[in-house]
């Protein structure tokens, strides 16, 4: 049976290749699109959450990677700092945008207040100079990589402002570009709020004790401590869950129906050699099992050149575009499952049409 299988498709290699690269390119819509997204939307938590402080008091949905909600009055700074064990409290704006870049992603700007977010977080200019117009901003070193920008450069915000890059942050925290609290309040037409406050506790204070205070003495509010953060990206950004759903699908969809067209024109070309094989005894159950053999080769074939062709794919991607990927083992098997599986279903209705074929009716007519 293995042989019959194995010599079945070195007959017709082009057409094998072609189904092999189809089942392919369905695991690598699945392995490829959900490493990226992962890597993309953990790396922004990362560095959402790679401050200094130890709490992050903000109100319930606006930290959500899909938010740009303002919706935390700066009032509450001087009523934090009378709080026993908060020794620094630092507001900062969030705005979440589709990358304006033409790339694949989220653009995310932080709006800060830079001496004491920097004073907070250990961080510096290295080069030119802090924001100090509402007209200006400051990159990362990375950001200004990828830009391939220089100081002076201008960029386009929120819808055809125009913004000047006057210096260069190190290190990475929270997004990449940052703007004063008050040009971002003023883009966004929200005097007074922000997105979160930091909140840095004295020495010698346990964080979970000053942010119980913090719910004692201002209720109604979400605070989080900053190392707890970092747990899950995806399910703070739904629309994601849902795209990586749409790849599943797409990537059956694919799988099934490049194995099915191959698997119809082999069985149709193949009606001779089927009737010699039914003339010669071969049962219905034995042609089914040698086509389904074919089209589990196939799959398998493509999941080992799918998954190859991701891995390779997201190291280009990442030297040429420093994007991060982030395989999954789940997805990954997923991947598997459903390319194995989307193969046997697309060759069942071309292993019945075979098994269906009248050896006596393909003799006459040949």
């Amino acid at each position: 049976m293995v042989d019959l299988i194995v010599a079945n498709l070195r007959v017709r290699p082009f057409r094998t290749l072609i189904s092999v690269i189809g089942v392919a390119l369905g695991v690598v819509l699945v392995v490829l699109f959900t490493g990226l997204a992962r890597g993309m939307t953990n790396d922004m938590a990362r560095r959402a959450a790679n401050w200094k402080a130890e709490i992050v008091f903000t109100r319930s949905g606006a930290m959500g990677l899909d938010s740009s909600n303002m919706s935390v009055s700066t009032g509450y700074v001087p009523r934090l700092l009378e709080i026993p064990g908060v020794a620094m409290a630092v507001p900062v704006g969030r705005y979440v945008t589709p990358d304006t870049r033409g790339r694949w992603g989220l653009q995310q700007i932080d709006g800060v207040d830079w001496e004491p977010f920097a004073a907070m977080n250990e961080m510096k200019i290295v080069e030119g100079r802090r924001h100090s117009a509402e007209s200006e901003v400051i990159f990362d070193e990375r950001q200004m990589r990828e830009d391939n920008a220089k100081l002076g450069d201008t960029i386009t915000l929120f819808g055809g402002r125009q913004y000047t890059i006057v210096g260069v942050f190190s290190p990475p925290s929270g997004s990449r570009i940052k703007m004063s609290l008050a040009a971002l309040q003023s883009a966004l037409e929200a005097p007074d709020r922000c997105t979160y406050i930091l909140v840095k506790i004295a020495n010698d204070e346990d964080a979970e004790a000053v942010a119980a205070r913090i719910n004692e003495a201002l209720p109604g509010n979400k605070v989080n401590l900053t190392r707890d953060l970092v747990i899950d990206a995806q399910q703070r950004v739904p629309a994601l869950n849902t795209f990586l759903r749409v790849l599943v699908g797409l990537g059956a969809f694919v799988s099934t129906i490049f194995v099915l067209l191959s698997m119809y024109t082999t069985v149709t070309e193949r009606r001779k050699e089927i009737g010699i094989l039914k003339s010669l005894g071969a049962s219905k159950s034995f042609i089914i099992r040698a086509i389904e053999g074919e089209a589990f080769l196939i799959g398998t074939l493509g999941v080992i050149l799918g998954v190859a062709t991701a891995y390779l794919a997201s190291e280009l991607i990442w030297r040429v575009f420093e994007l991060h990927f982030e395989f999954s083992l789940g997805w990954i098997i997923t991947a598997v499952t459903i390319a194995i599986i989307g193969s046997l279903i697309g060759a069942l209705y071309p292993a019945w049409k075979a098994s269906a074929i009248d050896p006596v009716e393909v003799m006459t007519n040949e």
